[in-house]
């Protein structure tokens, strides 16, 4: 029984581990017209490196990620703060049909950005 349990649990430890931020690695634009070379601001874009979401003026960990089924989809658990908060949510990220960026869906929003090319940044 006990190789059993640890065979499970290894098969559970790999299939929970195989989920990642890093799918959607990338600068992406926050309109059409954002300035890829600028993350973090306003006008600029954002940033997902290494399981950081850098937004506006914000940077959240994106923790415990949960693979949605036949979906090329992902929930994170979000550790965000700024300034002078911290605080948790939720967020949905998926790539988009062309793969040529993401959504991403805060409890009432959804964005999607286009991914900056290389050289854009």
């Amino acid at each position: 029984m006990r190789p059993i349990l640890i065979s499970l649990s290894l098969a559970v430890g790999l299939v929970s581990g195989a989920v990642t931020a890093d799918t959607f690695d990338g600068v992406y634009k926050q309109t059409e017209h954002s300035e890829c070379s600028l993350v973090g601001v306003d006008g600029g874009s954002l940033k997902i490196e290494e399981s950081i979401f850098y937004g506006v003026e914000v940077a959240c960990i994106m923790a415990r990620p949960v693979d949605i089924n036949d979906m090329d989809a992902t929930m994170f658990y979000m550790e965000c703060s700024d300034e002078s908060t911290t605080w948790t949510e939720r967020a949905i990220l998926m790539s988009d049909a062309e793969k040529t960026g993401i959504y991403m869906i805060w409890d009432g929003y959804a964005f999607h950005y286009d991914r900056c090319e290389e050289g854009e940044y």
